[in-house]
């Protein structure tokens, strides 16, 4: 069998000590900076219902809705039992362990109480939110990669399969890579072009229907290549905990648009 070798890549940027910068935190760093960017940006262009200023305080409440929400999700999605057994593991974050799910989630309620305090059409904001996550999604994505993490199936017969470190032997799918070019390339791009448009823009909703549409459907593509958690395995009829927790988000999404298709339909 061919493979393509892996490339070894220290995990760890530099350290100081105890103190160490992993490429993980920074594609978190450079994801908020970049959304922060493009967002400030959005937020400009008509009907121009949010300020900068806005756009830099409410990316704190964002970083915290996705951090306890990432968190929060993972455990209850996919280790339920095993911090039950221990409950202070569920602090110990630098091991790992963050689910997109519950990170959405988190920022959603974050959406919606800086919306209230603010008294700013929530739905714009998360249309602004849906147009940059990507950028996040795909940092993050590549970061997987170099830790050598959330592999890909077997695929013996592919010539770009590769042997991943405590994987075994078997050549398989770099499935991180497919997943940054769908969650964050092509849904980036995808987003961009579509929040050029200002009849897009001025029925809000638009843009967060088609990313969690966007979004859940390219998850769920690309788990068809990624290897399961090996502590949950395969669902009913072969789906993964991350194809079945795509499919509210597509529906969600689907219904964002005829929401927001309604709502200008009743104002024109």
């Amino acid at each position: 069998m061919f493979a393509i070798a892996f490339p070894q890549i220290d995990p760890v940027i530099v350290a100081f000590g105890p103190f160490a910068i992993r490429w993980y935190a920074l594609a978190y760093i450079a994801g908020l900076f970049g959304g922060v960017w493009v967002m400030r940006r959005y937020v400009q262009k008509p009907p121009a219902l949010m300020t900068p200023e806005q756009v830099d305080d409410f990316f704190l409440w964002a970083m915290l809705g996705v951090i306890l929400g990432g968190r929060i999700g993972y455990v209850l999605f996919y280790k339920p039992l095993t911090y039950l057994n221990d409950p202070l593991s569920i602090l110990k974050t630098w091991e790992g362990g963050m689910s997109f799910h519950g990170g959405l989630l988190g920022v959603i309620l974050a959406i919606m109480l800086f919306a209230r305090k603010h008294k700013i059409e929530q739905w714009f904001i998360s249309d602004g939110v849906g147009v940059v996550v990507p950028i996040g999604l795909g940092l993050g994505r590549l970061a997987n990669f170099v830790n050598g993490e959330l592999w890909g199936r077997e695929a013996p017969n592919v010539a770009w399969a590769m042997v991943f470190p405590g994987a075994g032997d078997i050549p398989r799918h770099p499935s991180q890579l497919y997943q940054a070019f769908l969650e964050g390339v092509l849904l980036f791009t995808i987003m961009i072009v579509l929040s050029q448009n200002e009849s897009i823009r001025r029925k809000p909703g638009t843009l967060t229907g088609i990313f969690c549409a966007g979004y859940g459907v390219f998850r769920i593509i690309g788990e068809f290549f990624r290897e399961p958690d090996a502590h949950i395995g395969f669902l009913a009829m072969g789906i993964t905990m991350g194809q079945l927790l795509s499919v509210p988000m597509v529906l969600f999404g689907v219904w964002c648009i005829w929401r927001a298709d309604k709502a200008a339909a009743a104002k024109a």
